[in-house]
């Protein structure tokens, strides 16, 4: 990635300004649009309004549409009719994703589950996907070209049956030991087909042949990763968010290969077997990792993952620079 000389902190720096620039207009229209819609019941139009304008901020999505768009040369204007139900169909899959995981706080913030509970959240989540669909089908009235539009429809259709499957498969890893990186990775891989949807979507938007159209395709997967492994690594090291991941959900993948290290895999498993799991002993797991070569096993792994995405793009000479910023700023 030589377009990307810089750290990673200051890759992450110009990349927010992007995302800024280019989703703002998307996800505010998303707002405007599903906070139009008339909901008798209070509770569940507080629901709404809370994530709409506190909680959900993605920029990532609606930008990514765009970068990837002007990226092969095509107008990132373009992207704007797909990104809005993009944007509320991608929210939509956060809120059920929380009740599934039953995360009550995620990031600092409670989620619409924690708030408000499974019943309205798991409506507050259909009333985002339905709207979602309804106005994808609408695009091509603001101006996405009807040619492409089955095209987008199916990526779309075929990303979301994905990302079920690897929902309902990681299930299987809840309270799970001996779940090995391997199979783990597996699943990630899977659960990125929603980045990977994105980074098409853009690519077919902008008019990209279909080598460059697979090759972006490809990048999104890659990308879709890092984000995810990214993540794991920040919940092993934030104790609120450790404490529910070891509770409630699939341990993170530095838990998963620390299980795998001669070294602390016995004290682990001690730790992790316990009836009552505190926030001290969410410490302990991060201090054996820190001890061990898991933190320079997990760069070299989120590193490979990058150098093989930017290779993609250079093999069809796809204009790069932000793309790799935006891989960098993945990076730990």
């Amino acid at each position: 990635m030589e377009h990307t000389d810089i750290s990673p902190e200051e890759a992450m720096k110009q990349i927010q300004k992007i995302f800024k620039e280019r989703g703002t207009k998307a996800l505010e229209m998303a707002r405007k649009e599903i906070l139009q819609e008339k909901i008798e019941c209070k509770e569940a139009t507080e629901a709404l309004t809370y994530f709409m304008t506190q909680y959900w901020q993605d920029l990532v999505r609606p930008a990514l549409l765009s970068m990837v768009c002007e990226a092969v040369g095509g107008n990132p204007e373009l992207t704007t009719p797909i990104a809005i139900p993009l944007t509320l169909m991608s929210g939509a899959m956060d809120i059920h994703d929380d009740i599934i995981d039953q995360s009550k706080r995620k990031h600092g913030r409670p989620t619409v589950y924690g708030l408000y509970g499974k019943d309205i959240a798991l409506l507050v989540g259909d009333a985002l996907l339905f709207k979602g669909l309804s106005l994808l089908n609408k695009a091509t009235e603001r101006g996405a070209p009807t040619e492409i539009m089955r095209v987008v429809m199916d990526i779309i259709k075929n990303s979301f049956f994905e990302l079920g499957d690897a929902e309902a498969q990681e299930l299987q890893f809840r309270g799970n030991l001996d779940v090995l990186p391997e199979e783990y990775l597996r699943v990630v891989r899977k659960k990125a087909a929603d980045v990977e949807a994105h980074t098409r979507v853009g690519a077919i938007l902008g008019g990209a042949s279909p080598k460059k159209i697979e090759a972006l395709g490809e990048y999104g997967r890659l990308l879709g990763m890092l984000i995810i492994l990214r993540d794991d690594w920040i919940d092993v090291f934030d104790m609120e968010e450790s404490l529910s991941r070891i509770k409630n959900e699939s341990l993170p993948i530095p838990i998963l290969y620390g299980l795998q290290h001669p070294a602390i895999k016995d004290e682990l498993r001690m730790i992790l077997l316990k009836k009552t799991f505190t926030r001290k002993d969410s410490e302990s797991i991060f201090e054996a990792i820190k001890k061990t070569d898991v933190p320079q096993k997990y760069t070299k792994l989120m590193s490979e993952l990058a150098a093989g995405a930017s290779l993609k793009l250079r093999k069809q000479n796809i204009e790069r620079e932000n793309l790799d910023k935006l891989l960098k700023a993945t990076l730990l």
